[in-house]
């Protein structure tokens, strides 16, 4: 008897670390994210983007293998360029990302029959209540927007006025795992954009902002905001800031040796040097 009561109290000892108080359950029930956002100032982020100038995908995710992480921020490859532009590259970019969430609404639609006015001023609510642009504010140059949403909806919460007002507060460029609309206009104006597919709807009865500057998942890959986001014609690949200087110095070795490879076989069959090898 007493060695069994020996072993309630030793198991009690091991588990009570586990056990949480009512007070902290209360406050997990109001929510909590378990993953911390690292702040960064313009100048560090400025010497990151530095340091990957020039590089493409392909480069860094050899980077990433060199720093042991293989296959690793790969986003999935139907998330692809909107459009490319195979002469000066003007589709790609190099950003550092802050992120956003828009998840699907559970709010009801407004009663049919509204009048012209009054439908247009529930949109305007909706937006401005439930599914804002908050991370327009943080938004510096050099900024990549990474914007999670539910893949399957057919929500254009990217269009052709708000991504280019994106663009002229800094953006390099914008991945969405879900639609954007307005893409002929998009493509037009030649603003870098990385999606899954068009969409047609608008926020209004569809989606709410989420979170703002948390992590996300686009893809399939974890996105810290702060991270590295490189994108070209093979895709996305996101790099943790931790490793990211490490990755960039292995990428500039691979990407000099291709150009100079590459730049021979020109030079032998007589081909005139293009952007790609210069």
């Amino acid at each position: 008897m007493i060695s069994h009561f020996r072993t309630l109290a030793a198991a009690a000892a091991f588990f009570s670390p586990l056990l949480t108080p009512v007070s902290a359950q209360e406050d997990l029930r109001a929510g909590r994210s378990f993953l911390e956002t690292e702040v960064y100032s313009d100048a560090e982020d400025r010497e990151i983007l530095a340091a990957f100038e020039g590089l493409r995908v392909a480069d860094v995710s050899d980077g990433m293998d060199f720093v042991g992480l293989f296959d690793t921020g790969l986003v999935d490859p139907e998330i692809h360029a909107l459009w490319k532009d195979t002469e000066t590259f003007k589709h790609r970019f190099i950003g550092i990302a802050v992120t956003a969430r828009y998840v699907p609404t559970q709010k009801p639609l407004p009663q049919q029959g509204l009048s012209y006015d009054d439908y247009r001023a529930w949109e305007g609510n909706w937006y401005n209540e439930y599914s804002s642009e908050p991370f327009a504010e943080l938004i510096r140059e050099g900024t990549a927007l990474i914007l999670d949403e539910a893949p399957d909806a057919d929500v254009g919460s990217i269009g052709s006025y708000n991504i280019m007002a994106w663009q002229e507060a800094g953006a390099v460029g914008v991945v969405t795992d879900a639609t954007a609309r307005d893409t002929d206009e998009i493509i037009t104006q030649e603003v870098p954009l990385y999606l899954r597919k068009p969409g047609r709807g608008i926020r209004p009865g569809r989606n709410e902002i989420e979170s703002v500057n948390m992590p996300v998942v686009v893809g399939g890959v974890l996105v810290y905001p702060g991270d590295v986001i490189v994108a070209d014609g093979d895709g996305v690949i996101v790099v943790p800031r931790a490793v990211a200087l490490d990755v960039a110095g292995f990428a500039h070795k691979i990407l000099d040796s291709d150009k100079a490879g590459r730049r021979d076989l020109y030079e032998r069959m007589g081909r005139d040097l293009d952007p790609s090898v210069e």
